[in-house]
């Protein structure tokens, strides 16, 4: 069998990445306003735009791309080994794990086959960021054109005292260079400015016209020095529980290649989120062709909120209840807010890997430094969460192949002796059927900054749990994937009173009648403790039962090359304690059509319907490049957007984007300074893309 291409070996070209596709694939559902979905969206951008040489990606930077099964990269390994580097993309058909096109299509839009240093071919630094083809600059403008309480004329309460407000305009603005190479050269730097806040010019007060700036500088591969960067950078090594970032699924449809992280070590960031990097140096060096040892030092002012003791025998005289992660500086509590803490985070990483990449282990070192305490609130759920100024935590993690089984896990501790362990395995029982067991354990003391290992709660910490996946290929163009997850929180939570658990399961069928469609229902029930409603018949507090299913069918096809439809039904059931059951669905048409060469049009209907918030709807939806769009859709009412991409010219690219949600029975919409009075809330948003 031949992939469905006449070109030559030499000049194939990679087919454009379908990433709302593919998000799609490996998020199961979005239940939670929680994840990080433009860094996961803007990682896999990364991959696209500077795409791994297959011919010598190593074991580690292939699992980062989550689309390879383990036993697919050691059969690719082994074939490099044995015969040599890759002529050609069509040559994976040739390896075991390769042999149904569908792999081979999801892979194909973010490697490439070269062979040979391209990069001493290409002569210096400086001429090679010169002449890049990824170097692009980016403009985008977006605003919300119903107006919102936020920007309404300043006022005063009944006491006199004057009404909060936003004290910018609703205009969102965002300027982005990036140029790079792949295994060699990162350069960007990132300028926004949110909606409703101001555009000051104050150097004194380390407010330079937009509110967020970000700048890197990373170079790779200058023989002993792997990595260098400068600026703004993530880290990720072992499996999360100290240092992790970028694409972080979770758990998803993807039941196996997600589950285990790759130690991807620094890597540049150019993502909008305030909170999730570091800012200031780190390096990776070969210390031996096996041995790499990374250092890394960053120091940068968080948003933190300022309070004073009012008892002289406190431990703290001025202390903050916790760390702001919105990057939101709109009013004048916002701002205060803005840039109050020091944060200065050292460390390091070493790791060995066999010459074969099949073992690695290694152990890393985090130290954490807060120029002002922290100091949750007296609250008895938050009785063991981080108090004061330092933190150090240290870990050691592993990985080991052995035949068709991946073993992998990390445990680490912190300085207030809680450990954190995670643990698991990946296997290969037959050529169509593969599993995952995956084991973790959060103490209720265990406390890390920026970790993001797998796991229930946002933080690692107060949790274990035992996941179980599963994914079937019982016949051709069939798979069936499915996990079940059993959780334990041994203290308390927000909003839980009491020990706690619950259990969450997913099951997804899926067919795919041709290349370029794809059909599939998918189920998915969840089930954990939360604190009921306060009633006369309980007015204490107290944690009960609360299940949320969700049923999910998707069709996508594409009936013509020119022509794309999507077509999207989900409900969702709600109930507590077994009390009302609460109901909410969402039914959403997309299409998507390429008029020429130089013209593509993507628009969406839907319909919703949900009894409360609490079965919200949330659905993918197409945006312009960088950016991503996940609403939650509570009420009743429609959802509609309309997408335009124009190629002007071979240099400049457009974007114009309108969305629109429309609700019934309903005059007010959202609240707080977020409050819209009518029945619509719409934005537009508007990107240009100039390529140097």
């Amino acid at each position: 069998m031949t992939l469905p291409f006449s070109l030559q070996a030499q000049d194939y070209v990679r087919p454009a990445a379908d990433l709302d596709r593919l998000v799609q694939e490996l998020f199961a559902e979005i239940q939670s306003d929680e994840v990080a979905f433009e860094d996961v969206y803007e990682t896999l951008l990364l991959y696209y735009q500077t795409p791994l040489n297959l011919n010598t990606a190593s074991r580690e930077e292939l699992r980062g791309l989550l689309l390879l099964s383990e036993t697919q990269i050691s059969a690719l390994l082994d074939h490099r080994q044995q015969l040599g580097p890759l002529l050609s993309l069509y040559e994976l058909q040739s390896i075991t794990g390769f042999e149904q096109l569908r792999s081979i299509y999801r892979v194909a839009p973010f490697v490439t086959v070269q062979s040979g240093n391209q990069n001493d071919a290409r002569g210096p630094l400086w001429q090679r960021i010169r002449h890049e083809d990824n170097n692009a600059l980016f403009l985008r403008y977006e605003r919300g054109l119903q107006a919102r309480r936020g920007y309404a004329s300043p006022d005063t309460t009944s006491t006199g005292r004057p009404l909060s407000r936003y004290l910018g305009s609703p205009d969102k603005l965002l300027v982005r260079y990036r140029v790079s190479h792949t295994r060699d050269f990162s350069l960007g730097f990132t300028a926004e400015k949110d909606a409703g806040e101001p555009l000051v010019w104050e150097p004194g007060k380390g407010r330079l016209g937009a509110d967020f700036y970000s700048a890197h500088f990373v170079v790779q591969e200058r023989g002993w020095l792997k990595t260098l960067a400068l600026g703004d950078y993530q880290l990720q090594f072992g499996q999360g529980l100290l240092l992790s970032s970028g694409l972080q699924v979770g758990k998803g449809a993807e039941t196996i290649t997600t589950l285990r992280r790759s130690s991807l070590g620094v890597r540049p960031y150019s993502s909008v989120l305030e909170s999730s990097f570091f800012r200031g140096a780190a390096a990776t060096v070969s210390l031996h062709k096996s041995v790499r040892a990374t250092a890394f030092f960053s120091a940068k002012k968080v948003d933190a909120n300022q309070q004073f003791a009012t008892d002289s025998l406190a431990q703290f005289n001025t202390f903050s209840s916790g760390i702001s992660t919105s990057g939101l500086h709109r009013t004048v509590t916002e701002l205060a807010n803005r840039q109050r803490l020091h944060e200065a985070i050292g460390g390091g990483n070493v790791t060995y890997t066999s010459l074969g990449g099949n073992f690695a282990a290694g152990a890393t070192a985090v130290g954490t430094h807060y120029g002002m305490a922290l100091q949750r609130r007296p609250e008895p759920y938050n009785q063991f969460e981080f108090r004061g100024k330092d933190n150090v935590a240290l870990g050691v993690h592993y990985s080991y192949v052995l035949g068709n089984v991946l073993f992998f896990g990390e445990t680490a501790r912190s300085s207030s002796g809680g450990l954190g362990t995670v643990n698991g395995l990946l296997a290969s029982l037959a050529t169509n059927v593969e599993a995952s067991v995956l084991y973790r354990r959060y103490d209720r003391n265990f406390h890390t900054f920026y970790g993001q290992a797998f796991g229930e709660n946002t933080h690692n910490i107060n949790e274990s749990g035992l996941y179980l996946g599963l994914k079937v290929r019982p016949a051709p163009r069939w798979e069936v994937t499915g996990y079940y997850d059993q959780f334990w929180f041994p203290w308390l939570k927000y909003r839980v009173d009491a020990p706690s658990r619950g259990h969450d399961y997913l099951l997804r069928l899926s067919f795919a009648p041709t290349k370029t469609s794809q059909l599939y229902v998918q189920v998915r029930s969840r089930t954990k403790d939360q604190n009921a409603d306060l009633t006369p018949v309980r007015p204490v507090p107290q944690p009960v039962p609360t299940e949320r299913r969700s049923l999910l069918l998707f069709y996508d096809a594409a009936p013509l090359s020119t022509i794309s439809l999507r077509t999207r039904l989900q409900g969702t059931h709600y109930r507590e304690d077994g009390a009302t059951l609460h109901t909410g669905f969402l039914l959403a048409q997309d299409a998507t059509v390429r008029l020429n060469r130089y013209l593509r049009l993507s628009a969406r209907y839907a319909l919703f319907d949900t009894d409360d918030y609490d079965t919200r709807q949330y659905a993918f939806e197409q945006d312009v490049l960088y950016a991503f769009s996940v609403p939650a859709l509570a009420g009743q009412g429609t959802r509609t957007y309309a997408l335009a991409e124009v190629k002007c010219t071979r240099h400049l690219t457009l974007w114009l984007r309108y969305a629109a949600t429309q609700y019934r029975h309903q005059q007010v919409i959202s609240s707080g300074l977020e409050e819209i009075g009518g029945a619509i809330r719409s934005d537009i948003k508007a990107q240009a893309r100039y390529t140097f």
